[in-house]
């Protein structure tokens, strides 16, 4: 289920389902919207505070449902992550979304989002930048290409491609094909054993994760990896891991021997190296779009329009 591409002057509806931001980031956001050449609604959400939550759960759960009920608005982008989104999955009306397809922007804790919005309703979402990340500064070249390559093109993003100075590294060989989940890691072992489990049945599943120790990315990757979710994937692309060295003075495994030890032996195509999470540039990737990888060439590709 493909929401319609965004277009000038069209109304962006901004909500804070996680953490909160202070009130001088949140105007920001509002006129990053106005500048950007978009009308702005925004949920309460985005002035609230409730400990680490931007107001309490039916408070953030009520501006999911509003946004999506509200006619006038046209896409819906969250303006940051944090934690907050696993409570609000049992208090989302998934039928109000699946009659009322929209742009759905986020990434980090809005993995839950993601993952739970496609799989209760078919609905694709883009994982990407957040307002509140690059309201003040703007967004950097290649962040802003494929943002709105992939929000108001109705065409594949095609190959996704690093800036030049960043490798990417292949694990296994083959190719593969699927559409893509998936998210942040510690948002997807999260969902492990519950109804909104990740399904990564004959899918290309993308991880990417910012600010663990190393044992805990393989305390996450072994669960994921224990659930059958490597296995049952069809191709696995792997993001940033932003701020995720070991505590200085400490014994560790790199990422790399991780990789190699949890979710290589499942013998499926692997890419890594990818600058999508919580970095500079953050590819924007639709969730739930078919996409290609080829390790022999390096090569990722999405293979169909996100946006109609």
């Amino acid at each position: 289920m493909k929401p319609k591409a965004l277009r000038n002057g069209d109304t962006i509806g901004l909500i804070s389902p996680a953490s909160p931001v202070p009130e001088s980031k949140a105007k920001a956001c509002m006129e990053w919207v106005k500048s950007a050449g978009y009308n702005v609604k925004w949920g309460e959400s985005i002035f609230g505070s409730r400990g680490y939550l931007s107001g309490n759960d039916e408070l953030r759960a009520h501006d999911i449902n509003m946004m999506f009920q509200d006619e006038e608005v046209d896409a819906i982008f969250c303006i940051r992550g944090g934690y907050g989104t696993m409570r609000l999955l049992e208090m989302i009306d998934y039928d109000l979304i699946r009659n009322n397809p929209k742009i759905f922007v986020g990434y980090s804790d809005i993995t839950a989002l993601h993952t739970t919005f496609f799989q209760k309703t078919g609905l694709i979402t883009f994982h990407g930048p957040m307002v509140a990340s690059f309201a003040k500064k703007g967004l950097d070249k290649h962040s802003e290409d494929y943002m709105f390559r992939a929000l108001m093109n109705p065409q594949p993003l095609g190959d996704i491609i690093n800036p030049p100075d960043i490798p990417v590294r292949a694990y296994n060989g083959g190719t593969a094909r699927g559409k893509i989940v998936g998210g942040n890691l510690s948002l997807l072992a999260d969902t492990m054993g519950t109804p909104y489990e990740i399904d990564t049945k004959d899918k290309i599943l993308f991880i990417e994760e910012v600010g663990e120790r190393p044992y805990n990315l393989d305390r996450m990757l072994t669960q994921l990896k224990l659930g059958g979710k490597f296995e049952d994937a069809a191709g696995i692309v792997i993001g940033d891991w932003t701020d995720c060295e070991p505590e200085e003075g400490k014994e560790s495994l790199t990422i790399d021997e991780i990789i190699e030890d949890v979710v290589v032996p499942c013998g499926k195509p692997i890419l890594s190296g990818y600058k999508i999470g919580h970095c500079s540039p953050n590819i924007t990737i639709p969730i739930g779009v078919e996409a290609y990888i080829d390790c022999e060439n390096l090569r990722f590709a999405i293979t169909e329009a996100a946006v109609e």
